[in-house]
C-alpha cells in the first residue's frame, strides 16, 4: 500500500496505542512480581494511571477507521490492548477478598491473553519484538526471529485434549530453530488451577532470546497428581516424547520447573525413577510428605536441584522450604537454595536468569 494512502490521523494513534499498551504490559508484570496481600493498595494506586493512558489512547485508536491493508494487525492489537486494559482495571478493582481475589486472578489471566494476542504482530511492530526479548538481546532481533520457513514447525505450537477438558500443552520452539543441533528443554509447570497456556509467558521471552525448547502441560486435574492416582507423570513423559521425536532435544539439558502445586509436583514427579529430567527448578513449593516414602529421597542422591522460595510467602511459609533444602541435602542432591527475602507467594521472573545459567551455562545471557 502506498505511503500516502495511509491515514496520518491512523498512524498517530497507532504510534500512541502501542507504547500504552506495552507500558501496561510491562507494569503488570511488575505487580505480578511484587503481589503480596497488604501491598495491594499501593499496587492498584500505582496502576491507575497506566490503565487510564491506555484507555484513552485505545479509545483514540478505535475512533478511526483503519486503511484496509491494515485491518487485521488493527483488530489484533485492538485485541491485545482490550485484554490488558481488563487485566489493569480488575486487579484495581478492589473488593472483599471473596470477589477480590478471583478478580486478581482472572487480571493474570488476561494479561497472558494478551500476550498471546500481541506475539504474532512482532515482526510487522518491531517495538512489539522488542519487547518480547531480554534486553541485553534486543540490538539480535534480525538474527533470533529470522523469516519464517516451513521445514518444521516453529513458535507456538499448542495440542489439546480430545475431550476439550484439560491436559494437553502450549509448546514454543524458538523461531530461529535448527534440526542441525540439539537444543536444551525446558518444562514448566503451572500452579494450582493454572494452565500451561498462561504459564508459557513465565518464560518464553528467555526462550526465544536465549534460545531453548519450552513446554507449558496442563495438568489433567484442576492442579498435579498429588494425592490419589498419578496421571500426570505419565502425560509428562508422553510429552516429552513428542517433542523429542519432532525436534532435536538435548537430553543431557531437560530441565523441569514450576510454581506452587508446579513446584511440588517437580520434585514428586521429577524425582520418580526413570524420568527424563536431568534438573529440577521448584519454586514456591513443598517437599511433599509422599517423598519421604516413595523412594525419591533415596533417587534424589547426585541430583541438581534449584531451590526458590520467598520468605514473605504466605501460602507456605519459608521455614517448610528451609526444612526441604535441608532434607534434600541430606539425602545427597545437589541444593542451591535461593530464599528471597522480598518474594510472596508468586513468580520470580528474574531468578529464570539465574535457573538458566545454573541449569545450561550456554544459556547464560552475553
Amino acid at each position: 500500500m502506498p505511503d500516502d494512502a495511509v491515514d496520518p490521523v491512523f498512524i498517530e494513534r497507532l504510534s500512541r496505542l502501542g507504547p500504552a499498551l506495552l507500558n501496561g504490559l510491562e507494569a503488570f508484570e511488575i505487580v505480578r512480581r511484587r503481589l503480596h496481600p497488604p501491598a495491594f493498595g499501593s499496587l492498584r494506586d500505582g496502576l491507575r494511571p497506566i490503565a487510564d493512558r491506555l484507555d484513552a489512547t485505545l479509545s483514540d485508536f478505535k475512533g478511526v477507521a483503519p486503511p484496509q491493508a491494515l485491518s487485521d494487525l488493527a483488530a489484533q492489537l485492538t485485541g491485545a490492548a482490550e485484554a490488558a486494559a481488563s487485566a489493569l482495571h480488575n486487579f484495581c478493582e478492589a473488593g472483599l477478598p471473596p470477589e477480590a481475589i478471583p478478580r486478581v486472578l482472572y487480571a493474570m489471566r488476561q494479561h497472558c491473553r494478551a500476550q498471546e494476542m500481541l506475539y504474532p504482530l512482532r515482526r510487522a511492530l518491531p517495538p512489539v519484538g522488542l519487547y518480547f526479548l531480554e534486553p541485553p538481546l534486543r540490538q539480535r532481533a534480525a538474527e533470533i526471529d529470522p523469516e519464517p520457513h516451513a521445514e518444521v514447525p516453529v513458535g507456538i505450537v499448542k495440542a489439546r485434549a480430545e475431550s476439550g477438558q484439560r491436559g494437553g500443552f502450549s509448546l514454543y520452539v524458538p523461531e530461529r530453530y535448527d534440526p542441525a543441533r540439539t537444543w536444551p528443554l525446558v518444562v514448566a509447570l503451572h500452579g494450582g488451577s493454572g494452565t500451561g497456556d498462561d504459564f508459557l509467558w513465565a518464560w518464553l521471552t528467555e526462550a526465544r532470546g536465549r534460545g531453548f525448547l519450552l513446554l507449558a502441560p496442563t495438568s489433567l486435574g484442576s492442579t498435579w497428581s498429588m494425592m490419589g492416582p498419578d496421571l500426570d507423570a505419565p502425560a509428562l513423559c508422553t510429552m516429552v516424547e513428542y517433542v523429542r521425536e519432532h525436534w532435536n532435544v538435548d537430553d543431557a539439558h531437560i530441565l523441569l520447573t514450576g510454581l506452587s502445586d508446579g513446584a511440588t509436583y517437580t520434585l514428586l514427579c521429577g524425582l520418580q525413577a526413570e524420568m527424563p529430567f536431568t534438573a529440577l527448578a521448584p519454586v514456591s513449593g513443598v517437599l511433599h510428605p509422599a517423598n519421604l516414602v516413595n523412594g525419591n529421597l533415596e533417587r534424589a542422591r547426585g541430583r541438581r536441584i534449584y531451590l526458590v522460595h520467598g520468605a514473605l510467602d504466605w501460602m507456605f511459609p519459608i521455614a517448610i522450604a528451609r526444612l526441604a533444602a535441608q532434607e534434600l541435602e541430606r539425602a545427597g542432591a545437589e541444593v542451591i537454595f535461593r530464599e528471597i527475602a522480598d518474594l510472596s507467594h508468586t513468580y520470580p521472573r528474574e531468578e529464570n536468569d539465574r535457573i538458566l545459567t545454573w541449569f545450561d551455562p550456554t544459556l547464560a545471557l552475553p
